[in-house]
């Protein structure tokens, strides 16, 4: 049998059409008086609006995610999941409904299964609210959110639950959600501070490894700074940065990426620390301009000057991320716990210390991170 090959359409489009035309008739017919959420947020590049015709190759399809109350979740989920399993149909705008089984061997991956006969092995997920947010962000999603709740948290994860869409909510899934839109004011001061931080700390060393010859050593610094100014815009505009293969993708649609990527282009192919700092200089200028527009601090300078006297420009030298840092420790509405950590080594959220990708993707670690914080005392 020939494999159809069907249109690519974008998998948030596809999902919702499957849930609107496919799922939501069976629910309503066998389970009318059930209250539950459907939607589609957390994994998968379709829930950030990226997938591509390449990202049906795995893991992609017509699936759902049902929400239910945990007093109803023991009582239907069987019997909903069996129900879809009889009722929908094989396909979906060409795209079948039955996945493989997950793949122990390959992370859990999941396939479209083109065969046409068979039970329908379907993707709608059934889980109640709670566990969702317990198993894909370490939360208990009744507790109250504390500022080290947030430093613990992955923006990559607050994203995906931000993002997609919420079809049907009759059990205040989008409330869950909104609790997440983005940083409380402190929190994302500290974190500002936590990311001029960073490009403090290495604005000058670009420079100083190209001067000794090293111009892999000052290729990889140079590339440090750009990542770090991107997130730094990201921060800025208020929106959570995604994981790093859809990262620069989502900082095109920045408002700051139009003066910006042409600049990391150039940084980024520079053959040496020279070219490459002639381009950071008007991304660092570009960037401090930015932090001024946001009216947290004082005006501070935006021009460039060297380093102590040494041929490296830089922007700041420590005076912005201890301008806001400052802010935050004269505010009546900072919390206490955002007070105490400005005092310490400016570390940043999970994200801004670490980009290993079992820390940020599996929320087994989150707990120990939040304790890196707990109480202002790292433990």
């Amino acid at each position: 049998m020939t494999k159809p090959n069907p249109i690519f359409v974008p998998g948030l489009e596809l999902c919702e059409g499957f849930y609107r035309e496919a799922v939501e008739p069976i629910m309503r017919q066998y389970f009318g008086e059930l209250k539950y959420a459907a939607a589609l947020i957390g994994s998968g590049s379709e829930v950030l609006g990226f997938d591509t015709e390449m990202s049906s190759d795995h893991h992609w399809g017509p699936r759902v995610m049902i929400f239910l109350k945990p007093d109803d979740l023991s009582t239907y989920k069987d019997s909903v999941s069996a129900k879809l399993r009889d009722e929908l149909p094989r396909t979906f705008r060409g795209f079948p409904t039955s996945f493989s089984a997950p793949d122990s061997e390959n992370q859990g991956v999941q396939l479209l299964d083109f065969s046409q006969s068979g039970p329908i092995n379907h993707r709608v997920e059934i889980m109640s609210l709670e566990r969702f947010f317990d198993d894909y962000l370490g939360f208990d999603i009744t507790a109250e959110l504390k500022a080290y709740d947030w430093l613990s948290f992955p923006g990559q994860k607050l994203r995906t639950i931000i993002g997609g869409k919420v079809f049907h909510d009759d059990i205040g899934l989008q409330d869950a959600r909104n609790r997440f839109s983005y940083y409380p004011q402190d929190v994302w001061l500290y974190l500002l501070a936590c990311g001029w931080a960073r490009i403090e700390q290495e604005e000058h060393l670009m420079g100083r490894a190209g001067y000794v010859g090293d111009e892999v050593g000052a290729g990889i610094i140079a590339a440090r700074l750009v990542r770090d100014i991107m997130n730094l815009c990201f921060l800025m505009e208020k929106v959570y940065a995604p994981y790093p293969k859809w990262f620069g993708t989502a900082f095109k649609k920045l408002k700051s990426a139009s003066v910006l990527e042409p600049l990391f282009l150039k940084v980024l192919s520079s053959p040496n620390w020279q070219e490459r700092q002639k381009y950071l200089i008007p991304a660092y200028e570009f960037l401090a301009a930015q932090h001024n527009q946001l009216d947290i601090t004082e005006k501070l300078p935006c021009q460039v000057r060297d380093f102590h006297g040494r041929p490296f420009m830089v922007v700041s030298m420590g005076d912005y991320s201890k301008a806001i840092c400052e802010i935050i420790v004269a505010s009546s509405l900072a919390d206490q716990s955002i007070k105490e950590l400005v005092n310490k080594p400016l570390i940043g959220s999970v994200e801004q210390f670490s980009d290993s990708t079992d820390v940020l993707s599996n929320s087994s670690w989150r707990v120990g991170v939040r304790n890196l914080y707990g109480g202002g005392v790292f433990v």
